[in-house]
């Protein structure tokens, strides 16, 4: 159930430009951090690569594209081990996407206490306990 931010900048354009991002994160996401893509959330945005400086320069100064993507996850799922291999993996992948990545491009895992995170109105915490009391009354 993670909340994703993408902020990117690019000068690759195409009406599917945003929507391709999403797919790749949400696919990665799924396959390495192993979170259900009918609960993720994905929020994209572009920033125009003059607004965007790394290194003392504007993006569009070196002719490249960067992103920043936060991640909200529950703590304590993931190792790491799968947080380093996503890291990699998106690093790779929105460079096929967007094109040749500044090397001061982020990607931030937050992992949040179980009881300060949640969504649907319940936090993962209550989420875990339901499921416990869930199976304990199928096996009595």
């Amino acid at each position: 159930m993670p909340l994703i931010t993408v902020s990117y900048s690019s000068s690759r354009q195409s009406p599917s430009l945003k929507a391709d991002i999403a797919n790749a994160v949400s696919e990665l996401t799924a396959r390495i951090l192993h979170k259900d893509p009918e609960v993720t959330a994905i929020i994209v945005k572009a920033v125009d690569a003059a607004d965007w400086f790394a290194g003392g320069k504007s993006l569009a100064e070196q002719t490249l594209a960067s992103y920043w993507i936060d991640i909200h996850v529950t703590e304590g799922t993931n190792t790491k081990d799968e947080k380093a291999a996503y890291l990699a993996a998106m690093f790779k992948r929105m460079a096929e996407i967007l094109g040749p990545l500044h090397p001061e491009t982020y990607l931030h895992v937050d992992e949040v206490r179980g009881d300060a995170y949640g969504f649907g109105g319940l936090t993962q915490e209550r989420r875990y306990i339901a499921g416990k009391l869930e199976v304990a009354l199928k096996a009595a």
